[in-house]
Formats: C-alpha cells, structure tokens, sequence
C-alpha cells in the first residue's frame, strides 16, 4: 500500500469528511451522479486512514520491541 504524505493528510479530518459523506449518502440529499462521487471519495478516504492506521501499528510494535531492537514487521496480511 503507498505511503501518505504525512503532512498533507490529518487522520481526524477525514474521519469528520468520511462522517459527512455518509450522512449525505444516507439522508438521500445527493443526486445519483453526486453519489457516486461522495462513494469515490469515501473509499479514497477509508484506504488513506487505513494506510495511516498501518504505519502507526508498525511504529508501535518498533516502540515495544521487548529487546528495544528495531526489525522490519511485517504487516499481519502478509504473515
């Protein structure tokens, strides 16, 4: 999975940006066309948090290594 420019993204804003999307979605207020765009970002949204998810799990196994070494992890989806 690509990495995220850290500082571009900010994890709570789109969590706040996904939460509207949804609300819109499920409140009918979009047109059809409008949907689908608000999906499109949704989903772009939900792969960028889960990116960011990731990267800080993998930071904190790194930080909790009980031997205080640092060894590459592998994601769990690869084990």
């Amino acid at each position: 999975m690509a990495k995220i420019n850290k500082q571009d993204f900010n994890f709570e804003k789109a969590l706040e940006n996904l939460d509207q999307l949804v609300s819109s979605m499920e409140n009918g207020e979009l047109s059809l066309e409008d949907s689908l765009k608000a999906f499109e970002t949704g989903i772009k949204l939900t792969r960028e948090c889960q990116t960011a998810l990731k990267e800080a799990e993998q930071k904190i196994q790194l930080l909790i290594n009980e031997k205080g070494d640092t060894e590459e992890i592998k994601p769990k989806d690869e084990i």
